[in-house]
């Protein structure tokens, strides 16, 4: 599906969605996720390694997405490494055939392939950090995954991110918010100054990709700016909150380019709430990660 006008529900329709994305993407497991994951995730006990192979994770999916977005290929084809310690195996892409995307604006295909780079080193980043210890990629899902949240934002049956640039902006979109919020929720739980200090590198980039995206999707027009507001609330319906997430518009008379709080913070997320979203709202996997990150923390 590409996302135009007529793709989109009406205000009326859309006034529902927090609760329709909590039933159609499993919204209840939300509760029963909480108390266990943080009791894990965000206890004393997690390590730094934990949270870097957390992060290693996040990056394995937005690596992939943008490469095959930009080259049809995967990283692994790229000869970037995916296996795990003792030689485990990576994990495989679900992806359509032939999913390299028909640009036809060479500054979008330009910011495009830098970002597929820059994702692309930080996988090789945090892989070289973990050494020995870095997880191997688990199996990736960039197709049913994108059906069902189109199914929970109210889009539609379907959504192939893959078919036009603006398919790719929402797609990307997706990604990158969650990446900033990922980043900076796990911040306070790294305790190496060296580690949180490249961990807040990483965020600062993928916070310079979430602002382009968001820019380029307030410069594509009201449909993919109703389309990003759908997501928005999709996620936060997600993560149990229903308001930290914010799609691109006009409030106010001034744009909504920056997802940011009322105090222009950006929002964090812990990893408990990051789960939920990549998840779909699954207990243990689902969505964009069909059998579950690999790591401690999932």
């Amino acid at each position: 599906m590409e996302i135009t006008a007529m793709n989109l529900k009406s205000a009326a329709e859309r006034s529902g969605l927090g609760r329709r994305a909590a039933i159609l993407m499993g919204g209840a497991a939300l509760v029963g996720l909480a108390a266990s994951r943080k009791a894990l995730a965000q206890s004393a006990t997690v390590t730094d390694a934990d949270i870097l192979n957390f992060a290693l994770n996040l990056e394995y999916l937005e690596a992939q997405f943008y490469t095959l977005a930009t080259t049809g290929q995967t990283i692994d084809q790229l000869g970037i490494g995916i296996t795990g310690p003792n030689g485990a195996a990576g994990g495989s892409v679900t992806v359509k055939s032939n999913p390299k995307v028909p640009f036809v604006t060479p500054l979008l295909q330009q910011f495009a392939m830098e970002t597929a780079t820059d994702e692309q080193n930080h996988v090789k980043f945090l892989r070289a950090a973990l050494g020995a210890n870095a997880v191997a990629m688990p199996n990736i899902d960039l197709e049913n995954s994108f059906n069902a949240l189109a199914k929970a934002a109210g889009l539609g049956s379907s959504f192939d991110p893959f078919a036009s640039e603006t398919n790719f902006l929402l797609g990307a979109f997706i990604f990158e918010d969650v990446g900033v919020t990922a980043y900076s929720g796990a911040a306070g739980l790294i305790s190496d100054k060296t580690y949180l200090d490249k961990a807040a590198g990483i965020l600062a980039v993928e916070a310079y990709h979430a602002g382009s995206i968001r820019l380029r999707i307030f410069a594509d027009g009201s449909a993919a700016q109703t389309a990003s507001s759908q997501i928005a609330a999709a996620r936060a319906s997600l993560d149990g909150t229903g308001n930290d997430d914010i799609g691109v518009g006009v409030s106010g008379g001034a744009a909504t380019i920056v997802d940011a709080d009322q105090n222009a913070i950006a929002f964090s997320r812990t990893t408990t709430q990051v789960l939920s979203i990549v998840y779909g709202g699954g207990t243990s996997g689902g969505a964009f990660f069909p059998n579950g990150l690999n790591g401690t923390i999932k």
